[in-house]
């Protein structure tokens, strides 16, 4: 399926890019999280990450469906 995922912080960062069109066979976020740590060395495990389908907060095991939009959220700090 393919996917639109959207990078912030440190995985904008090491990914190098804030957004990337995906193909995989990952059927949720936790799955694609695994693929896209593998292919771009994300350091953070999903422990450490929100994640959001399609501007929503989401489970990691919620199903994923062709087209959607897939945000992985970093911690942040500010000041």
């Amino acid at each position: 399926m393919n996917y639109r995922v959207l990078y912030f912080a440190s995985l904008r960062d090491r990914a190098g890019m804030d957004a990337e069109q995906v193909n995989s066979l990952a059927t949720d976020a936790r799955g694609l999280y695994t693929e896209l740590r593998a292919r771009h060395g994300f350091a953070l495990g999903d422990d450490r990450l929100r994640v959001a389908i399609n501007g929503d907060f989401a489970a990691w095991n919620q199903r994923l469906h062709e087209g959607d939009e897939i945000v992985f959220i970093p911690p942040v700090s500010g000041g």
